[in-house]
């Protein structure tokens, strides 16, 4: 195990996207956006050859360039990647690697006035940029999207919403049931915001005239906040939380906001686009820290109350928590790309 970066026999390109959806965002964030577009072994041979694509999105509070750190013993994605393509283990695809990062940590990859409209980023911006630019199969059979945790639940949110481009996804440990996954949080926010007299506002302000993530409460609590500035963001882009910030208690009109977002509950809305999808890969670990199990099984049953075929399912729980499981990425890149290639 290298503890430096390993020559890959593929090739990555770095390049900057100009986004004019992004530009003038509500919370000042650059539209220029880095992404990393990997190219397999043999791309530059064959200028006829076309190739499926695979889109790998981030948890929250990640941004493109953290697919290169590396852990102990661990090789980063981009390298574990580029050995499932190197060693045959799947025909060969483009990988990109997309940036939704915001001020608050992450886009849950939606179109929010509190945010910005990263979904159609995502949607409108990067795909036609990925498929002008490289040989890629330019249609939702060939084309996947995968990521873990928040990413995970980008991942099966957008096959659902654009169907007309994905055909495929993998979620890691996606945000899904949210009784379970959000609810338990809700009152270690409100004992968190004690100190700021229940006003997270004033946390927010305190976390931005510090070092990051020097107080228990950040991690938690800047979670939250970047979740309702997704799901319960007003036209003007102030953001109502979903319970009292004193009590607890939850706004239950705040709150069917964010349900409306739960994968769970969204999928029955949209049974035709996901019943279209030639692949999907589901996992999560048995002791994840929000549940995702439950969420993963959540997902997996609501699936299958709408008809999705057993055959296009791939469903798995491992001996995990919520950490970790960066070793799964290349599992369920190597099952897709079969499911998708040319």
């Amino acid at each position: 195990m290298l503890p430096w970066s390993a020559e890959l026999a593929g090739r990555i390109e770095e390049r900057v996207i100009v986004s004019d959806l992004l530009r003038g965002n509500p919370l000042g964030d650059p539209h220029e956006r880095p992404v990393l577009v990997y190219l397999p072994p043999g791309y530059d041979d064959d200028p006829d050859r076309r190739y499926p694509s695979v889109y790998v999105i981030q948890g929250y509070t990640g941004q493109v360039t953290m697919w290169r750190n590396r852990a102990p013993f661990r090789q980063p994605f981009i390298e574990t990647a580029d050995q499932v393509f190197a060693s045959g283990q799947a025909p060969p695809a483009v990988v990109v690697y997309v940036d939704a990062w915001t001020a608050y940590g992450g886009s849950q990859f939606v179109d929010s006035p509190g945010t910005g409209r990263y979904h159609s980023y995502l949607c409108d911006e990067v795909v036609p940029w990925v498929d002008a630019r490289y040989r890629t199969l330019a249609d939702p059979a060939h084309r996947a999207i995968t990521g873990k945790s928040s990413g995970g639940f980008g991942a099966m949110i957008t096959p659902m919403l654009r169907p007309d481009l994905f055909g495929a996804l993998a979620t890691h440990a996606g945000d899904a049931l949210y009784e379970l996954c959000y609810v338990p949080e809700f009152g270690d926010c409100v004992r968190m915001l004690r100190e700021y007299d229940g006003d997270i506002w004033r946390w927010w302000a305190d976390f931005n005239s510090r070092v990051a993530f020097t107080k228990k409460a950040d991690m938690t609590l800047i979670g939250v906040l970047g979740v309702a500035a997704c799901f319960s963001a007003n036209e003007d882009g102030t953001v109502d939380l979903p319970f009292e910030p004193r009590t607890g208690r939850l706004r239950e009109d705040v709150w069917e906001r964010w349900l409306r977002w739960d994968p769970v509950r969204m999928a029955p809305r949209y049974a035709d686009a996901l019943r279209s999808l030639r692949a999907i890969w589901i996992d999560a670990g048995t002791a994840d820290d929000f549940y995702l199990d439950l969420g993963a099984e959540a997902f997996r049953a609501a699936l299958a109350g709408i008809g999705v075929s057993d055959e296009v399912v791939r469903f798995e729980l491992f001996d995990a928590t919520h950490a970790g499981i960066d070793y799964r990425y290349p599992l369920s890149l190597a099952w897709l790309c079969q499911r998708i290639a040319g």
